[in-house]
């Protein structure tokens, strides 16, 4: 399972078009860390590629719409 793919899990939406309908417009969006073995969720500025993971306190967190490519 992709890290999007988990995210998309974890907040409850069935596919991606769901999430990107929700998100597209709002200035924060739901973001995941990318370290293995860690699925934290926060909501982050959805351009973020290096937010700061509040579990393992690395710069590793990263906006769905990056995931997804659309930013």
């Amino acid at each position: 399972m992709t890290k999007l793919q988990k995210l998309l899990e974890i907040e409850g939406y069935t596919n991606l078009t769901e999430l990107l309908a929700a998100n597209i417009t709002d200035s924060v969006c739901p973001a995941i860390c990318m370290n293995e073995g860690c699925n934290y969720v926060c909501e982050m500025e959805p351009d973020q590629d290096r937010g700061w993971c509040e579990e393992c306190h690395t710069n590793s967190m990263k906006a769905a719409l990056v995931l997804a490519g659309v930013i």
